[in-house]
């Protein structure tokens, strides 16, 4: 028997899209548009298709000639921007849309969690829900009755169990839908972006559940832009780009790509301004002032950042630095930290931060750049404005280059005195 659960072949989605036109032009288009739209409407519902309004009708792939196979029990990650498709995947991995084009093999139930609080009517309560939403995901009224009370210790909403759901935030709307898909018994679990609403005892909670569905020999697809739980997770990755499969591979070499293709687009941004500033260009230097997109660890970050402003008061500059999976790792702020706003002066400004040494693991990084009103908010934000690279991080020269792949973080830390270990009596007996 063939360990293959999921076989997509040339899937491809195709939506139609309707535009409206800002210019109606003469009276006489204006006249003809009513019934031509509507004679447009009269032949999609003929031939089937969906009704689309507006002035004009554009064909958009939301996916195209995707193809992969996915064995029992593995934990594949699928990552990419935003619109780049993941979503729309999971749908028909979960029936509940069907594809354009392309054959789709599965094989073994499936338990999907695509929308916090899919299926949970606001009326009902929370207890009523638990037999709602698990009929939905095609549990009997038994299965549910066997969890329930395991559904509702792991949602943690007991208290509010009878509660209508509408009156649940939106953090209790996630953990009773999780609770629900997580409990049930199917053979593949597709959850998206669950980790994006929750506290932090609940997203550990969730990784928890998903790695104990994993090593019980069940499949799972996680989609998440928090690329740490995506490693965490799983040991694979489908990496999607404008509707196509860009990388299929380790999770590792998955975030490298996937870390590439940011690099890529941020070097084609076009930075934009703000209302009263605008950040115009951002470089890192070395010691003797020259643009690098290397950094040696142990050396002070050095940022050359270019502003434009109107002279609006108490604007501040403010930079955040990320590691390759996108977690921030530290931040400064001119307003918060130095009490320094940005000239008053309106003009084009140039400044250089150097900011304290780094003991950076091996890999990739970015600066995100904003400025900011104090204590109001941002003015113009770029995410991605410098990005740079750090070969080897070796503290005190070391034989070790510490990576952040490694699993152990993307800071190396160092002591400030050597480490000495002082012998304590033996503990007697009792």
């Amino acid at each position: 028997m063939s360990d293959i659960v999921i076989r997509a072949e040339k899937i491809g989605k195709k939506f139609r899209i309707g535009h409206r036109l800002v210019d109606h032009g003469s009276f006489r288009e204006a006249m003809l548009r009513g019934p031509r739209n509507l004679l447009r409407g009269a032949i999609d519902l003929i031939q089937g298709r969906s009704v689309v309004a507006g002035d004009s009708v554009e064909e958009f792939w939301a996916l195209k000639d995707v193809d992969f196979a996915i064995n029992r029990g593995e934990a594949v990650g699928i990552i990419g921007r935003n619109g780049a498709g993941k979503t729309t995947l999971l749908k028909i991995l979960s029936r509940i849309i069907e594809p354009t084009e392309g054959r789709l093999e599965i094989t073994g139930r499936v338990a999907s969690l695509l929308e916090v609080g899919t299926g949970f009517h606001p009326e009902l309560s929370g207890r009523e829900n638990i037999f709602l939403n698990g009929a939905i995901l095609g549990m009997s009224r038994a299965e549910v009755r066997h969890r329930f009370d395991e559904i509702v210790d792991f949602s943690g909403v007991e208290k509010f169990i009878d509660t209508p759901v509408k009156r649940y935030s939106v953090g209790m709307h996630a953990r009773l839908a999780f609770a629900v898909a997580a409990h049930l018994e199917a053979e593949i679990m597709v959850i998206d972006e669950v980790l994006a609403v929750g506290d932090s005892e609940f997203q550990a909670r969730c990784l928890n559940r998903m790695s104990e569905v994993a090593n019980a020999g069940r499949t799972v697809l996680f989609v998440s832009h928090n690329l740490a739980a995506v490693m965490a997770l799983t040991k694979r990755a489908l990496v999607f780009t404008a509707g196509r499969l860009a990388f299929d591979g380790p999770i590792e070499a998955a975030v490298s790509h996937y870390s590439a293709s940011l690099s890529k687009a941020s070097g084609e941004r076009n930075w934009g301004k703000g209302r009263n500033t605008a950040l115009v260009e951002a470089t890192l230097v070395d010691g003797q002032g020259r643009p690098t997109d290397r950094y040696e660890p142990g050396e002070p970050l050095r940022l050359r950042v270019v502003i434009e402003t109107d002279g609006m008061p108490g604007m501040s500059l403010d930079v955040e630095l990320r590691d390759e999976l996108n977690l921030p790792l530290a931040f400064y702020s001119s307003a918060i930290f130095n009490q320094t706003s940005l000239p008053s002066a309106a003009g084009r400004h140039e400044c250089t931060l150097t900011l304290q040494p780094y003991f950076l693991a091996a890999g990739e990084y970015c600066f995100d750049l904003r400025t900011a009103y104090t204590n109001v908010g941002e003015d113009h934000r770029v995410d991605n404005a410098v990005r740079f690279v750090v070969d080897t991080c070796s503290p005190d020269g070391i034989p070790y280059n510490f990576k952040q792949g490694a699993g152990l973080g993307a800071l190396a830390m160092r002591l400030e005195a050597p480490l000495r270990f002082t012998a304590l009596p033996t503990p007697g007996p009792g």
